[in-house]
């Protein structure tokens, strides 16, 4: 059984949550000088309204991460020593005072954890491939005019202090929770190549103009890849739940938190209606493995091991002790989701 918990709040203040209670955080915040988020921040903090309008494109950004920054202080409150932090988060480009320019988040969330002590981590390439014929922006086919088009973000990963031990039990829970040879292969590659409207699990938007969820994907494998089963997973910026879903398919805790009530609301409902689909998740999963293992050569094949759990063999005996629980049940209760597996 899991637990799901979705807050109605601002992640400044996380004082409902007690402090080194949680195993990961995985994260999409809101992006400072993207324009779409603008009220947000402007919302907590007039001074990047002010800076906007007079064409001082650097206050705007500072004011903007000194709030992101408040919201890391209580992450790290929160996560043990030893845990994950994941953030996914995009570069933005923007004309302010009629200057065309980079403001690099990604070099300034990362400056913030080295500042606080943490190890940083090689990250993650999340290539969002465009359609768009026109891959540059600026004055077309001249010299010193264009500017190359950005189609990527970044997955930043950062852990408290030195490496997670297990012993007894949750060393147990650590072997049923690895992950198989080939999707290490992919999922632990500096570069993801993953569309950023394909979701296994379709989210609607509501409460804002658009949603700004990452795929499902993205949390599925972070959790999957940082976490054991019984952890808790923190998204200080729950939006439409996408995070609390991966953990549901995944057999993690998750904690939730949304400043926007109606997305808070959609969240909730998401969460609710989510057996089938998690089940097509976990179903898909474990049928590429197999499909993986029956296409290798006979001489490979005759090497694997067994995993008893679910009878197919494994390229590497790490891999025998992995069960991974279909969704039995969803029921909420006083803002809370309980997920039962099979």
């Amino acid at each position: 059984m899991t637990r799901h918990e979705l807050i109605i709040g601002n992640s400044r203040d996380l004082g409902a949550i007690p402090t080194a209670s949680v195993q990961l955080i995985v994260t999409s915040p809101p992006y400072p000088m993207i324009e779409m988020w603008d009220d947000v921040f402007s919302g907590q903090d007039p001074a990047v309204k002010t800076a906007l309008e007079a064409g001082d494109g650097a206050a705007a950004y500072e004011r903007m991460h000194r709030l992101l920054d408040s919201v890391w202080a209580e992450c790290d409150r929160v996560l043990m020593d030893n845990g994950f932090l994941c953030i996914n988060i995009g570069d933005a480009t923007r004309t302010v005072g009629g200057d065309f320019q980079l403001f690099s988040n990604h070099a300034r969330i990362l400056l913030c954890f080295q500042n606080r002590g943490y190890c940083v981590l090689p990250d993650i390439h999340w290539r969002k491939p465009s359609n768009a014929p026109n891959k540059f922006m600026g004055s077309g086919m001249y010299p010193a005019g264009a500017y190359v088009t950005y189609e990527h973000e970044y997955i930043l990963i950062f852990r408290k202090g030195g490496k997670r031990t297990f012993s007894g039990e949750a060393k147990k829970r650590r072997q049923k929770s690895a992950y198989f040879w080939e999707e290490r292969n992919v999922w632990f590659s500096d570069l993801w190549d993953i569309r950023g409207t394909a979701q296994e699990i379709a989210v609607p938007a509501a409460g804002r103009e658009r949603s700004a969820s990452f795929p499902f994907e993205i949390p599925y494998r972070l959790v999957n890849m940082y976490s054991a089963e019984g952890d808790t997973v923190l998204d200080p910026f729950a939006g439409l739940g996408t995070t609390g879903l991966a953990c549901m398919a995944s057999g993690r805790n998750s904690i939730g938190v949304e400043l926007d009530p109606a997305i808070a609301a959609l969240a909730r409902r998401n969460l609710a209606a989510a057996p089938d689909a998690l089940n097509r998740v976990i179903d898909a999963r474990l049928a590429r493995h197999a499909a993986f293992v029956e296409g290798l050569p006979a001489e490979q094949w005759e090497r694997c091991y067994e995993n008893k759990p679910h009878g197919f063999r494994v390229k590497t005996r790490q891999e025998t002790a992995i069960r991974i629980d279909r969704v039995a049940s969803v029921t909420q209760r006083d803002g809370v989701t309980v997920c039962t597996y099979e």
